[in-house]
């Protein structure tokens, strides 16, 4: 799986727009076996999925399933449907999240923010991921790859976006740890790949400014980037430069003179005050 995934099963959350329609066309361009895709919108899933078929031609099966992973018990009832219905995937691509914005922590709501921005973006990557691993591992000379996409805000503190930063930090931590206890385990058929990078140009953080160093990336520019590292399973990719740059210095500097010469200096705390948003 060093140069396609020609021949594998992918799954995809977040699958029906944005980056994660572009990664299930890369996966049907490359023709793999099948592409099953979740996402709770139904009518834009709908759209993907005749949208990739006729690109496919029957050469790689497409599967949709409409499923809201903030409705954990939604998610493993529709992973036994994956596996009874396509098989367990050899590619799992964690795509799918959210995000509250433009408000301190004290003015968001528990249940209207909180607990579904931690639900989709740090305990759903975890759900999914228990639910197809242990066929992944089980499998032991089939190459298999876990892609969870999460982000530079949980490389750094920012304002205005402490529970999404919270979310993916967790995922982060969570993602890198399961990347060493399947080395430990000697388990390297199966290969994890954390992807943190800075702001994307797809919506989702409409309004957010760069900060210096730090423009906004172009969704097909981190799409490749992603897919190359996922085929090579390489354990991070941080996007751009800047952000593994800037967390190094937050190691080095004291926290006061970090926030000083970094995060007001680079403009990485008052990136988030225009924010807007789908």
């Amino acid at each position: 799986m060093t140069r396609t995934v020609r021949g594998a099963n992918l799954l995809i959350t977040g699958a029906a727009g944005g980056m994660g329609r572009m990664y299930a066309q890369r996966a049907v361009a490359e023709h793999a076996a099948s592409v099953t895709l979740w996402d709770r919108d139904a009518a834009a899933l709908a759209r993907t999925v005749e949208a990739l078929a006729a690109v496919s031609k029957g050469r790689t099966r497409i599967h949709s399933y409409v499923v809201d992973l903030a409705d954990l018990g939604s998610i493993a009832k529709h992973a036994q449907k994956v596996r009874k219905e396509v098989g367990n995937p050899d590619v799992l691509i964690n795509n799918a999240g959210i995000v509250r914005g433009n408000r301190y922590f004290w003015q968001t709501d528990n249940g209207e923010d909180t607990r579904p921005t931690m639900q989709v973006n740090a305990l759903a990557p975890m759900y999914v991921t228990r639910e197809f691993l242990p066929g992944m591992i089980s499998n032991a000379y089939r190459p298999a790859r876990i892609v969870n996409i999460a982000s530079a805000a949980g490389t750094l503190a920012n304002p205005r976006m402490a529970t999404y930063a919270a979310s993916k930090a967790a995922l982060i931590g969570w993602s890198d740890s399961l990347r060493l206890e399947l080395e430990q385990a000697d388990h390297t058929n199966v290969r994890v790949t954390t992807v943190a990078p800075s702001y994307i140009s797809t919506g989702m953080f409409a309004g957010a400014r760069g900060p210096v160093l730090t423009p906004i990336l172009e969704p097909e520019f981190v799409v490749d980037r992603v897919w190359s590292a996922m085929l090579k399973g390489r354990p991070m990719l941080e996007l751009p430069w800047s952000v593994g740059f800037s967390r190094a210095l937050r190691g080095l500097l004291p926290t006061r003179v970090f926030d000083r010469v970094v995060g007001d200096g680079l403009g990485i705390y008052r990136s988030m005050e225009r924010f807007t948003g789908r």
